[in-house]
């Protein structure tokens, strides 16, 4: 009953206690120094990193972008199949606008005069045979050129293949031209039309700056040197930024990055908030794998020959594909956010009476005496000072 008695009394203690706040004033020299740095490297932190590096009283938003591109240039090719031509941005840039991308055609194999008909297939697993019965009538397989027809015929002298309706003859397999038919490729130009939003703050602005006018962007490319706002880039420039070599990548083809970077502060003026430009290869290129490298499409060029026959020319383009990647981000004073960052900047000062609190009360040779001098208990009727017994 004493038991139960003296833990309702205790509860009933701690219910109505109040603690306030003790000033006691501590005359070291080593406390006096620790509690000074660690309030101003907290003082530091506030101002150097959240205010300063990471502008922590502005308001942020992320960017909206929209990307249009606009290739030229011209090249000439001499090939058995083609003879002399001319290659203009109809031929090369395919197709003509695609979303934040653009593709430029740099290498190319030609099956000439294909036409709906019968042909033998290509030698290889489940095309090879020794005679009808190893073909199967109306099968296709998408590793295949087309349907088979059920008969064995000669692919070359010493070689039987299955026949197969397809558009013959088939696609030639060989080794890509090296050194690219297209290789003045690196001489063409994109015109890189940026526009960008920050919804937040009502803000719009393009990569196209205003003190860039029409006379300035028939003749400039850019440099980041000599002209580092123009919106004009040469292809040869940008693989050769991603520190690659345009002649060697364009025979196989491959994906580069365009990388525009909107970094903002609307606290100064608009002027300031200008495109940086950063340049990547995004495809795999590792040496040890190896397997179907680079970037290729295939399509087709259609027309009638002289009997009405529909005809085509097949055509493996390799290529570079150029992928447009915006990024951003606007800041601008707020008063929420400066008042959120100084209220946390001050719940750490006040972290740093617990540090010292508990290095003086801890590790300190008169920690016993300080305990003593820190913590007094007041009755409701006049001061009962319970000084704590000393620690053995």
């Amino acid at each position: 009953m004493t038991f139960k008695k003296s833990c309702y009394v205790s509860v009933i203690q701690c219910f109505f206690d109040y603690s306030t706040a003790k000033v006691l004033v501590i005359r070291s020299k080593s406390v006096g120094t620790l509690y000074r740095l660690c309030q101003a490297l907290v003082i530091a932190y506030i101002i150097g990193y959240v205010c300063v590096l990471k502008k922590g009283y502005q308001d942020t938003d992320t960017v909206i972008s929209s990307v249009t591109t606009k290739v030229k240039g011209i090249a000439l090719t001499n090939t058995s199949d083609l003879g002399l031509r001319i290659w203009d941005v109809a031929d090369y840039v395919i197709p003509p606008q695609e979303e934040n991308s653009f593709f430029v055609l740099t290498n190319l194999n030609i099956t000439p005069n294909q036409t709906q008909s019968r042909c033998a297939q290509n030698p290889g697993p489940g095309s090879t045979c020794s005679s009808d019965q190893d073909c199967k009538r109306g099968l296709h397989d998408s590793r295949q050129n087309g349907v088979q027809t059920g008969r064995c015929v000669h692919f070359s002298e010493s070689e039987k293949t299955c026949e197969v309706l397809a558009w013959c003859p088939l696609e030639k397999k060989g080794d890509r031209p090296d050194p690219p038919l297209l290789a003045e490729a690196e001489n063409f130009t994109v015109l890189i039309k940026n526009s960008i939003r920050y919804p937040k703050f009502s803000f719009n602005k393009r990569n196209i700056l205003p003190h860039v006018n029409n006379s300035y962007l028939s003749q400039c490319v850019f440099n980041r040197v000599t002209d580092p706002d123009c919106p004009i880039f040469r292809l040869r420039d940008i693989a050769a930024e991603a520190g690659e070599d345009f002649q060697t990548m364009a025979v196989h083809g491959g994906v580069m990055g365009v990388q525009i970077r909107w970094d903002c502060n609307l606290d100064m003026a608009e002027s300031w908030c200008v495109p940086a430009y950063t340049f990547r290869r995004l495809d795999n290129k590792d040496p040890e794998n190896n397997v179907t490298p680079g970037f290729n499409i295939r399509f087709a060029k259609y027309y009638k020959n002289d009997v009405g026959q529909e005809t085509r020319t097949l055509i493996k383009g390799y290529g570079i594909r150029f992928e447009i990647m915006v990024f951003g981000k606007a800041g601008k004073f707020n008063i929420v956010p400066t008042l959120l960052n100084i209220g946390a900047g001050l719940g750490l000062l006040g972290l740093v009476n617990v540090v010292c609190d508990c290095i003086v009360l801890t590790f300190m040779e008169n920690k016993q005496q300080y305990n003593e001098m820190k913590y007094k208990y007041v009755g409701d009727f006049g001061l009962v000072s319970t000084e704590l017994p000393e620690l053995q």
